[in-house]
């Protein structure tokens, strides 16, 4: 295959803000002429960056639906492109702004309408993990010999992501954001985030919608959710014991982290001056400025070397857009006119016929309603199989499947190592249903993918989603198998 070049979106719908970017991602490959095609992105490059807008609302529960459509509208003709021009990319709904009421209902929309192979996924560790990889932070791991903690703070959460020589070990999100509290000039409090009033509570203060804060009151308060969201990644307070502040966690306990980045909204307010009146910290309806000031006044009393991010506020949508894309995989079989496929959960099996049993039968428990394509099979590990092994292991998946769920059409396979054309062609010359099997993507338990439609006739663009919708996000893969 010649180098083909794909254009990608990324579109980030935060508590406080929307922002898009246009990428074009060139495919190349990259693995000798001796060996198995593997193909990755060979360039990325960033052809349009949208305004920033403060995210639309109707109110305090529920997105403006179509002033966000019509902004997407807007920004796709400014960019010269279509929706049927876009073939790769996300759509991120974050912070605060995955908990309105009609979120779901977006996240669907746009999926649709986004873009040809644009996803809809949420979830706060998944977009720590984005953060961190736009943000600059995931490759300064590369060249560091410590762990690196990315900082992404926006208006309703800080999501973390803690790298270490470009892998990623633990993330964890607290309920620390700009907007959390919003006040009007006069310092006035006009909305208080329910995720943050246990920990108000908690340190006695108090605060009600109405209240007039001065800037020592909001000084008071910033300064406490930095020390403790800092205290925490520092190791000097157990995640435990700051649970109403910590949203979520894949860990009980933080490695030691040598370097920080900030990013976010709120990391782009840590580069201006400390606002010197209430009527300057409240610009923003909120009291982002001053939650900039105080993590960066408390900074110095930690161990952390603080390093300048690539980039802040746009950190989520350029890795949304850019650098989430992986290519691999030629040895595929597919139906292409059943492609392309959109949110299919996974299920993750071993090689013994005990196992697969056992496994479709939690697949069947799990997603058994939707009987046409209830799940795809997850097969891993890297185990070598002669063709006679293939063959029998082809029997037993189509047997089981075609047991289970007799009225499916399709049966989709996803492999990790490099069998899925020889699996996909011994199940269709022994079962009548359809078979979409593909290899060199990494699966787990609780995953989601989708499978576009074919750039060539050995690549699908494939995107997997852990927990997408679930809001436990550990971290979001775009490949090409």
């Amino acid at each position: 295959m010649n180098n083909k070049v794909i254009k990608s979106v990324g579109i980030d719908i935060g508590t406080s803000t929307t922002k898009l970017m246009m990428s074009d991602l060139t495919l190349g490959r990259v693995s000798s002429q001796f060996a198995l095609p593997h193909f990755d992105i060979i360039e990325r490059k960033v052809t349009y960056v949208s305004e920033i807008i403060s995210t639309p609302l109707i109110n305090e529960e529920e997105i403006d639906l179509t002033q966000l459509v019509a902004w997407l509208e807007k920004e796709y003709l400014q960019a010269g492109l279509t929706i049927s021009d876009i073939q790769s990319g996300a759509v991120i709904i974050t912070g605060e702004t995955a908990i309105k009421k009609n979120a779901d209902a977006l996240i669907h929309y746009l999926s649709e309408r986004a873009g040809d192979f644009v996803v809809a996924i949420a979830g706060a560790s998944l977009e720590a993990v984005l953060a961190g990889r736009g943000s600059g932070s995931y490759e300064h791991s590369m060249k560091s010999k410590g762990i690196v903690a990315n900082i992404d703070i926006g208006g309703g959460t800080a999501n973390v992501v803690l790298f270490q020589q470009g892998k990623i070990l633990e993330t964890i999100t607290f309920h620390v954001g700009g907007r959390l509290i919003e006040i009007n000039p006069s310092g006035k409090v006009l909305s208080i985030s329910p995720s943050i009033r246990p920990w108000l509570f908690s340190k006695n203060l108090q605060l009600e919608k109405g209240r007039l804060l001065s800037l020592t009151d909001l000084t008071k308060i910033s300064t406490a959710l930095a020390v403790d969201m800092l205290d925490c990644l520092a190791g000097k307070r157990s995640i435990h014991s700051l649970d109403l502040l910590v949203h979520s966690s894949s860990c009980e306990a933080l490695p030691r982290i040598d370097e920080v980045m900030i990013s976010g909204g709120v990391g782009q307010l840590t580069l201006a001056g400390p606002p010197s009146s209430i009527e300057e910290a409240a610009k923003y309806n909120d009291f982002g400025p001053l939650l900039a000031t105080s993590i960066n006044q408390k900074l110095i009393d930690y161990h952390f070397q603080v390093i300048k991010p690539l980039q802040t506020s746009r950190a989520t949508v350029i890795g949304a857009g850019m650098q989430t894309t992986k290519i691999s995989g030629a040895t595929i079989s597919i139906q292409a006119n059943r492609l392309p496929l959109r949110n299919i959960p996974v299920i993750k099996i071993s090689l013994s016929v005990e196992e697969i049993e056992r496994n479709l039968l939690i697949g069947k428990e799990m997603f058994g309603s939707n009987e046409r394509l209830p799940f795809a099979i997850g097969l891993s590990g890297s185990v070598y199989l002669t063709y006679e092994k293939m063959k029998d292991l082809s029997l037993v998946i189509g047997t089981l499947y075609h047991k289970y769920f007799p009225r499916s059409e399709i049966l989709v396979i996803v492999c990790e190592n490099d069998m899925a054309k020889a699996l996909g062609q011994a199940l269709q010359l022994q079962f009548a249903f359809d078979v979409i099997c593909i290899d060199q993507i990494n699966i787990g338990h609780g995953d989601y993918i989708d499978i576009g439609e074919p750039l060539t006739e050995t690549i699908v663009p494939v995107v997997v989603k852990t927990l997408a919708f679930r809001g436990e996000s550990n971290e979001n893969k775009n490949n090409f198998a």
